[in-house]
């Protein structure tokens, strides 16, 4: 094990790996789904794949550039109405931003990370809310590469079809006939006001009560995914921050889920899609998309700041803000903090589909990067949010300003899971020679 994360990135250093890799694998169709004797691998990247690669990621940020100033533009009415607005849903429909990640044997994109970061990112620095949108639901379509391709042209196959799930620790799921019977509440499930579909995490039982488990012991458990119409919505999210996602309750009762649409999520056993993007975690797709908010936020409030200093004459001074030599030192201070956490985990998810396109496979070291580059841009984003509200002065007190929203969007992104400080105990754990808390990687 390496002592540190400090390698040349391989974008600077290419290696294509033997040539003897199926060029096939990078044609324009799209992946092709696993054969049962290919279940679970992932296949290797070529020269003309990583060509692809570059011009499919001009593109999907050319499409969050176009839509950014008509996102920011329903900023206000997203956080009024605490959701998105039909319209503008539509229109990134149309985008494909909703299926970044999901397999192009659905028609989706299925673009690599560092790809998936830098949309999100254009995207949260015109509104954080929609940004946090897209990135659960283009997490959530990674699933369509654990289902049968039935379930999956099923779930996925309509140019609309999104999913939203969310934790829900009383669910469960009662193992019947052809499928499961299912009951429980979910929550926290961002975007469902929007979605298609809807998913719940249960624990799977037998009829006579007892908890089902797999041949080595382990308790077993199941996403179940059914159509928005089959459950009923608890509006929940009166909350300060990212206001605008929708992220509410649900439940069902004694709903039956037929046994295809029980998904078992990063188990390389169901994996039917032998892609590289379906080597990682949905997890750290989550973490760097997440993370990448944070950025994006972040991004947004620096430029509201350099905007509102050109004029601003603060009360009791004779210069404008940018004149003032302690705003300088903080706005420089800001731009290093946001340069240097944006080069780290775009740097770093480069780095690693590379590597995983050449192994077919990710480590933990990998994994534990991703990790620590996430984490470390939700805390950076913090710290430069913080910051330009502060200077911003009472004008950063108005909800009206570019400057309120973005305070309370940051603070509820820390409050997630992804923005957990205890994070960079684990990461610190791994570089200490000590077993790591896999959890949350």
């Amino acid at each position: 094990m390496p002592a540190s994360f400090v390698d040349l990135p391989a974008h600077l250093c290419p290696n294509w790996g033997p040539a003897t890799f199926d060029d096939e694998w990078a044609t324009t169709n799209g992946r092709r789904r696993m054969g049962d004797d290919e279940r679970g691998a992932c296949r290797a990247m070529t020269h003309r794949a990583e060509v692809e690669r570059i011009g499919l990621r001009e593109d999907y940020v050319a499409r969050a550039r176009a839509l950014a100033p008509e996102v920011e533009a329903n900023a206000a009415l997203i956080e009024q109405d605490r959701r998105l607005p039909p319209a503008l849903v539509a229109k990134l429909v149309d985008a494909g931003l909703f299926h970044m990640l999901l397999p192009r044997s659905l028609g989706g994109g299925e673009v690599d990370p560092g790809t998936f970061a830098r949309v999100i990112l254009e995207i949260a620095r015109a509104d954080a809310s929609t940004a946090w949108c897209l990135c659960q639901a283009s997490g959530c379509s990674m699933s369509a590469a654990y289902l049968t391709p039935s379930a999956a042209k099923e779930v996925f196959g309509a140019p609309g079809s999104i999913l939203a799930w969310g934790p829900g620790p009383e669910a469960r799921a009662v193992a019947v006939d052809g499928g499961y019977r299912v009951s429980g509440t979910w929550s926290f499930a961002s975007g469902c006001r929007h979605a298609t579909w809807l998913g719940g995490y249960c624990p799977i039982y037998d009829e006579d009560g007892s908890r089902r488990r797999t041949a080595d012991g382990a308790a077993e458990g199941r996403t179940m995914l059914f159509p928005v119409a089959e459950a009923t919505f608890i509006d929940v999210w009166h909350v300060g921050g990212l206001r605008g996602t929708a992220s509410d309750a649900f439940r069902v009762a004694e709903l039956f889920v037929p046994r295809e649409r029980a998904m078992l999520r990063d188990d390389a056993r169901e994996r039917q899609e032998s892609g590289p993007l379906y080597c990682f975690p949905i997890g750290s797709l989550y973490s760097c998309g997440f993370g990448s908010v944070a950025l994006g936020i972040a991004q947004g409030a620096l430029d509201a700041l350099v905007e509102l200093a050109r004029d601003k004459m603060p009360r009791g001074m004779s210069r404008t803000l940018r004149n003032n030599a302690v705003v300088q030192s903080q706005v420089a201070y800001a731009e290093a903090q946001l340069a240097s956490a944006r080069l780290l985990l775009h740097a770093s998810l480069d780095d690693i589909w590379q590597a995983v396109g050449r192994a077919g496979a990710i480590t933990m070291e990998q994994r534990v990067r991703i990790r620590l580059a996430s984490t470390y841009a939700i805390d950076q984003g913090k710290q430069v949010v913080d910051a330009m509200h502060h200077i911003a002065g009472a004008t950063a007190i108005f909800t009206s300003g570019p400057f309120d929203r973005r305070f309370r969007d940051i603070h509820a992104v820390t409050q997630q899971v992804q923005g957990r400080q205890a994070h960079f105990e684990t990461v610190g754990q791994f570089l200490l020679g000590l077993p790591p808390d896999t959890t949350f990687l």
